[in-house]
């Protein structure tokens, strides 16, 4: 069994007992930039899984949470939480890991060769360090288990939150300073931005309900056991909150108007999810 950082499950909690008890209720103040932002990943999925890359975008898994519950995509959101940086350099046991964890959520090149849907990894986007590194380690796998990538290639996604920047011609893109979206559909890439308050929050101030899982922790046992401390529980409100949040009329509503101006409402399966989503 891999070790995977414990997380609680917020749609369906386990117990927690006393301790929130002595904690702050959250002020949720990004509420409505998340919200526009998880519908564009949505609209941009191509109706595929969502896997969250590492932590940075719990935020909007945990909204996601309450949002689809009661429609068909209640088990479409998933968590992979690991941390990938190309200038480690993964040796053979690494590797070896990597692909154990990844096979735990469901992600091998026999299901991506077979699977009915794609595959949408989501993370928050610098560099695209993390995508470049996942996909590099996807591809190098697919080949080795000899698994037909000309069908593969049409079931990977990538959907990078980025920082928003003025609308320009020439306005710098990351996927543009790599070469590996070039071997994938033209709309396997793509982004939705954040103002800069919102993702550097996600990015590097926000309290996170677990650790970060790089590579050094792969075979720590500890980190399947839950923290208690003051961040973990100003984490933990925070993301019952977005839960709750998700469920709510008035979000459900923010998020079907957003989707029906992306160009994707034409597919059928958009249309389908904006009709459960007003239910």
């Amino acid at each position: 069994m891999t070790n995977r950082p414990f997380r609680w499950d917020l749609v369906r909690p386990d117990q927690v007992g006393t301790l929130l008890d002595d904690t702050e209720q959250p002020h949720l103040w990004f509420l409505d930039d998340l919200t526009v932002c998880a519908a564009k990943v949505l609209a941009r999925s191509g109706n595929g899984d969502l896997h969250f890359v590492g932590r940075s975008l719990d935020s909007m898994y945990d909204l996601l949470g309450g949002a689809l519950e009661r429609t068909s995509w209640h088990d479409r959101r998933h968590q992979l939480p690991l941390s990938l940086k190309p200038r480690w350099g993964l040796g053979s046991r690494d590797v070896k890991l990597l692909r154990e964890n990844l096979a735990e959520a469901g992600i091998t090149p026999y299901a991506l060769a077979r699977g009915t849907r794609p595959a949408v990894f989501v993370d928050l986007v610098y560099e695209g360090d993390t995508f470049t590194e996942l996909y590099l380690q996807l591809r190098r796998w697919i080949d080795e288990e000899r698994e037909a990538w000309s069908v593969i290639r049409r079931k990977l996604r990538f959907a990078g939150v980025t920082l928003r920047q003025p609308t320009k011609p020439d306005a710098w893109r990351w996927q543009e300073d790599v070469s590996w979206p070039r071997e994938l559909p033209a709309a396997a890439v793509r982004n939705v931005s954040l103002t800069p308050d919102v993702w550097y929050y996600f990015g590097n101030r926000q309290p996170k309900l677990t650790p970060s899982f790089p590579r050094q922790r792969w075979t720590d046992e500890t980190v399947r056991t839950p923290d208690h401390g003051k961040a973990t529980r100003r984490a933990l409100a925070e993301g019952f909150a977005l839960v709750a949040a998700g469920r709510s009329a008035g979000v459900r509503e923010r998020l079907v108007r957003t989707i029906t101006a992306e160009p994707a409402i034409a597919e059928p399966w958009l249309r389908a999810l904006v009709t459960e989503l007003r239910c």
